[in-house]
């Protein structure tokens, strides 16, 4: 009775007619969810029907510490009613939910046309199209062709605020050191811009889902149509599974809210993201086009080593300190080799940041935001103790070696459409295979540590197989590692790699570009020349290749 009474009235696939009945009646489904698994099941059914949910302590729903449980979700669809996580999981174990369809009301992202532009586009000015949130809009800019409904241009970093000038319409100017550059500022009146928004004003924003210490939990056939930040995040998690989830723009068709033009994002960023994971995601059979940033990203997390002596280094760590005692590190050289791995045999605090090393991150290659909190004495500082001395010079890092999402396998998906990265690789012993990339504006399949960001590792036994990439804009297979320096590193950073059977065709040359690699081989894929004039295009060959000792090669075709 209690079920019926909650979903009873509606249903999916109602007409799109901006009332509330289209966009779901208000539902307790937390309360739907928590009172079956009181009755001690571990197998939890939800009617289907279109839920409005609204959020209580932080997230729409919340799962915590439950093991061995089923949540059956199929043809159900939770509207979010701010702009904040739709599920966060935490640690959960061996729990499975299948069938969950996840939008948003209002969206965390609006959609405006653009009507005038500077003539050198140092400023646009935009009106909200109908449908589409008109206020608290956050800075994170895509511009699309109408026509095509793919992107008109690459992103710009370091917009200013927006001005309204009248009734959902807004300028926004960008930075005083900007230069138009024809080649690159090609957006035009008529374009749609797209960039974030915020419900309740201030939010802080989220990701659709988020899991924290999971060890086991599957999620499939969820499909996300937006997230205010990424769309499956993981943290400090083993051994998940992501199996045929689909993230995709919403189509006018079953879109419950009549826009005035199609939604052209999906997620505000990532797709799917694991930080720290003991044992990498297996991402199967998923579906990630149009969102924001990348499809994969897998990493764990770096310190910042600013002094050693022998087995004692001194270091920081500016998105917090993620190696413990007993673990195995590796590390990134700030210039040089990469040496062999060790094991941790203590942790102390130490002094906080001195004088000279705050010269020393000024010059930095890294993020603003992590300097900023630097040299404000935000970071803390450790005295990390080895097992064994090692020598590296300042500004290198070190990464637990046990957290770096090992493991992985990203299998058989459909990525693109996105500015940035489809797969993005800095783990070990993993998989990357028959996957399908088209459109990405960055590397279709990265393999890099990001000294930028601190985000580790190198690879090692990692095999790239079987992939179909289309229309990249950038060398479409990268593997490469650069040091604090931003120069490659020598060769043995990433160690044992095999990249073979890809199809690469409609992208840039070198199609396949590898740097600091040992135990390189590159075999039977099938590259295809192109005359398309995209930036980086550079000199045209297949394959390009440096500070690899040894590595086995194709013939040129």
């Amino acid at each position: 009775m209690l079920l019926a009474a909650l979903v009873g009235g509606w249903a999916v696939g109602q007409p799109a007619d901006n009332s509330s009945a289209a966009v779901g009646r208000m539902v307790d489904l937390q309360a739907l969810i928590d009172q079956q698994i009181k009755t001690g099941t571990n197998r939890v059914i939800i009617p289907p029907g279109r839920y409005r949910v609204t959020p209580k302590n932080g997230s729409h729903l919340h799962f915590q510490a439950l093991t061995n449980l089923e949540i059956i979700a199929n043809g159900v669809e939770m509207i979010c009613t701010e702009v904040r996580p739709a599920m966060v999981f935490d640690h959960c174990r061996d729990l499975h939910l299948c069938g969950l369809t996840v939008d948003y009301d209002p969206l965390p992202m609006t959609e405006g046309r653009i009507v005038a532009l500077a003539p050198d586009k140092s400023w646009v000015e935009f009106q909200i199209i109908d449908g589409y949130p008109e206020d608290n809009l956050v800075e994170r800019i895509e511009i699309y062709d109408p026509i095509t409904k793919e992107l008109r241009r690459d992103s710009y970093y370091g917009w200013g605020p927006f001005e309204s000038i009248g009734r959902g319409r807004y300028r926004i100017s960008k930075n005083a050191g900007y230069k138009y550059n024809p080649a690159v500022d090609t957006e035009q009146a008529g374009d749609i811009l797209v960039t974030n928004h915020a419900h309740p004003k201030n939010v802080s924003e989220g990701h659709a889902v988020e899991l924290s210490e999971c060890i086991g939990v599957k999620l499939e056939a969820v499909t996300l149509y937006a997230s205010p930040c990424f769309g499956f995040l993981e943290n400090r998690c083993e051994g998940n599974s992501y199996l045929h989830c689909v993230i995709d723009r919403r189509l006018p068709a079953n879109d419950p809210v009549r826009r005035g033009f199609p939604r052209m994002r999906s997620l505000n960023a990532d797709a799917f993201h694991s930080i720290d994971a003991t044992k990498g995601p297996e991402i199967i059979g998923c579906v990630a086009k149009f969102m924001g940033d990348d499809a994969v990203n897998i990493h764990g997390r770096y310190a910042l080593i600013t002094a050693g002596t022998n087995s004692i280094l001194r270091v920081a760590a500016p998105d917090g300190m993620s190696i413990e005692t007993g673990d195995p590190v590796e590390f990134l050289p700030f210039a040089g080799e990469r040496p062999p791995d060790a094991v941790v045999q203590r942790i102390e605090p130490d002094s906080p940041i001195t004088d000279a090393e705050k010269a020393f991150v000024k010059k930095l290659g890294i993020t603003q935001h992590s300097k900023d909190n630097l040299l404000a004495g935000n970071v803390k500082f450790y005295q990390i103790t080895l097992n064994r001395p090692v020598v590296l010079p300042m500004g290198s890092l070190i990464a637990a070696a046990n957290r770096l999402g090992s493991g992985f396998v990203v299998k058989g998906c459909d990525f693109g459409y996105n500015r940035s990265r489809g797969i993005l690789i800095k783990a070990s012993r993993g998989t990357v295979a028959d996957n399908i990339i088209t459109h990405s504006w960055m590397a279709a399949i990265l393999v890099s540590p990001e000294f930028w960001w601190f985000e580790a590792g190198s690879a090692s036994d990692v095999f790239i197989s079987g992939n179909k990439i289309t229309g990249c804009r950038q060398p479409a297979i990268q593997i490469v590692a650069s040091g604090g320096n931003g120069k490659p590193l020598a060769s043995g950073a990433h160690r044992n790699l095999t990249v073979s059977s890809n199809v690469i065709t409609e992208s840039v040359w070198p199609n396949i570009l590898v740097t600091s690699t040992s135990g390189l081989v590159i075999r039977d894929n099938q590259l295809t020349a192109t005359a398309l004039n995209f930036k980086n295009q550079g000199e045209l060959k297949p394959i390009s290749i440096e500070q690899c000792d040894g590595a086995k090669l194709q013939p040129t075709p």
